[in-house]
Order: C-alpha cells, then sequence, then structure tokens
C-alpha cells in the first residue's frame, strides 16, 4: 500500500487534517473550530490527538504515514521550523512548531507558511498546472502569498518571501495593520478591516440599504454579509468591495513589476465575493500595467478552494 501524506491547516478560525493521497486526492478529514484559545503547547498536543483519530477513523496507523506537513499564519522561520510571529493566533512568538509536534511522532514532520502550502497545492493539483512559476495570493482575514519559482518554493534568506499582505500600498491610509505599520495592503484589503472600512463610510454618508440596528457599530461584517449587500445592490458594500478590489489590483500589479510571473491566481475567503470583486481587481491591475504587459498573463481564480491549505501542507512531503 502506498503511503498517506498528512495535512494540517492551522488557522486563526479553524483547525483542519486531511490524509491525502501522493496525487492529491483527500482519504479522509477532520474540522474543528475550538483550538484559538489553547495555548501553543495546547495546540500542538490536540494536533496529535486529532491526527490519531483521523487515522483511526480510517483504519490507519502512524506506520501508514509519508509524513505529516503542518501549514502556518504566519512568518516561519523555515530552516529550524520556527513560528516567528503570527497575527492570527494568541503566542507562537519564536515557537518550535515543528519539533514540538514531531516529540509526538516516529514520521517526518513539516512546517511553512500556509500561503506556501497553498501555493504548492495549486502548482502540484490546482491552477497552477502546467506552469513553472507562480505566484498565489490568498485573501481572507489575512492576506498572504507564496511564490513558486522553478517549480519550487521560493521561501527567501529566513522563510519569510510572500509577505505581500505587509507591502505597503497607501501609506496614508487611515487603516494601520496588526504590524503596526499604517496603510499595508492586508489592512487596507483583507477580511479583518471591513467593518472598520464600513464604519467610515457609513459616517461619510454612504447609506446602507441593510436592515442593521440602530446605532450598529458594523462589528457584525464579514465577507458573507457584504455578499448579500453586493446581491441587493446595496451602494456602501459596493463601495467597501470596490475599495478592497482596488487595492488587491494594485498588490497584484507590484507582483506583476518585481516577478513578471505568467500566471497568478486568487484564494481565500474573499474570493467568494465573487464576479464583482474579481473583475474589479482585474480591472483595477489592467489599468495600472497598460502597455508594460509584453507576454499574457493569466490572474485566474484558486480551483483548490477550501482544502487547498491542508492538502498543500500535506504535499509539502512531496517538495
Amino acid at each position: 500500500m502506498e503511503k498517506i501524506l498528512c495535512g494540517v491547516d492551522l488557522g486563526g478560525t479553524k483547525l483542519s487534517l486531511g490524509l491525502v493521497y501522493p496525487d492529491g486526492r483527500v482519504l479522509g478529514k477532520k474540522t474543528v473550530y475550538d483550538h484559538t484559545a489553547k495555548s501553543e503547547n495546547e495546540i500542538v498536543e490536540y494536533i496529535a490527538d486529532l491526527v490519531m483519530q483521523l487515522l483511526s477513523e480510517n483504519d490507519l496507523r502512524e506506520a501508514d504515514l509519508e509524513g505529516i506537513g503542518v501549514g502556518f499564519p504566519g512568518h516561519i522561520r523555515y530552516r529550524d521550523g520556527y513560528t516567528i510571529t503570527t497575527s492570527n493566533l494568541k503566542g507562537f512568538k519564536n515557537y518550535p512548531l515543528r519539533d514540538s509536534l514531531s516529540s509526538f511522532f516516529r514520521v517526518p514532520v513539516r512546517l511553512d507558511n500556509d500561503a506556501n502550502a497553498q501555493a504548492y497545492c495549486e502548482l502540484r493539483f490546482g491552477a497552477g498546472r502546467g506552469y513553472d512559476d507562480l505566484i498565489f495570493l490568498t485573501i481572507s482575514s489575512g492576506i498572504g502569498a507564496g511564490i513558486i519559482l522553478d517549480r519550487k518554493i521560493y521561501r527567501g534568506m529566513t522563510g519569510t518571501a510572500g509577505e505581500f499582505g505587509h507591502t505597503i500600498v497607501d501609506p496614508g491610509s487611515d487603516y494601520i495593520c496588526t504590524c503596526g505599520n499604517r496603510g499595508c495592503l492586508m489592512a487596507t484589503a483583507c477580511g479583518l478591516t471591513l467593518s472598520q472600512m464600513f464604519r467610515k463610510k457609513s459616517a461619510e454618508g454612504i447609506k446602507s440599504l441593510l436592515p442593521f440596528p440602530e446605532g450598529s457599530d458594523f462589528s457584525q461584517v464579514d465577507g458573507r454579509l457584504l455578499k448579500e449587500g453586493l446581491e441587493a445592490g446595496d451602494p456602501l458594500c459596493m463601495s467597501v468591495v470596490t475599495d478592497c478590489a482596488g487595492y488587491i489590483g494594485i498588490g497584484i500589479y507590484n507582483i506583476f513589476q518585481v516577478f513578471n510571473p505568467p500566471v497568478i491566481i486568487l484564494g481565500g475567503g474573499l474570493m467568494n465575493l465573487g464576479d464583482f470583486y474579481f473583475d474589479r481587481i482585474k480591472s483595477r491591475f489592467y489599468e495600472l500595467a497598460r502597455d508594460m504587459i509584453y507576454d499574457p498573463i493569466a490572474i485566474v481564480r484558486s480551483e483548490a478552494e477550501a482544502d487547498a491549505g491542508m492538502i498543500g501542507a500535506a504535499a509539502l512531503l512531496l517538495e
């Protein structure tokens, strides 16, 4: 029997684990949402327990695993297996995540940034098939990217390459990023800033058609609510989404100028906003790039979607 890969997608909202065949097919998976209040050590122990549960549920043992790959939402010191920092989970500053999880298993454990894992998933099993070079941009509660050059993940000197969410696209912005800088792409266009943008535009006089209660502070605004507003033609939702899409278009333009890739793949929860959002991202990019585009560049949606992080984490064992 061929060895099975195990992928762990450790996020700030959900924790997903999957048993994955080397061709990308998922044998079994498990998703939980009760990990965020735990300490670093408790989360590692919880992951180890969940891996063993998943194996048992599929009549497998640890010996059937090729190894375990983990995608983490933050900066990674790749060669040492340490997490440097994250905006999505408490703690995890200079934490030896790879070795902590390895202590529960005899099989190899690989640790990488979650966007790198998703990029590698797209390369092998998704919208990046047929390309040697690509950039994957994930747009969700945060923003990150994975860089693939010559079919390999490019990690940079430390392992933190691809943090395009922390490139500054508007230094005069009112929005301050979780990193402390003003006008990062993440601060101007990710899920965490939606309620703040909604509040600001409402104060400027743009009215919403949605049934918010009197005195609402719009703290409940998220991607799901914005999508409802877009479908209803809500002017405030359309204004927020247009601004967010414009900043993503600027980010893609910067990526284009630095890497000149043949394809940029967009994934993450905010891509569920649909064609209105996607079309405005592309139109802003083409407004900026104009005749600097010589060879065609493809800007496409992710094909792996919700399981990209989990499958990509497993695929790290194939790199």
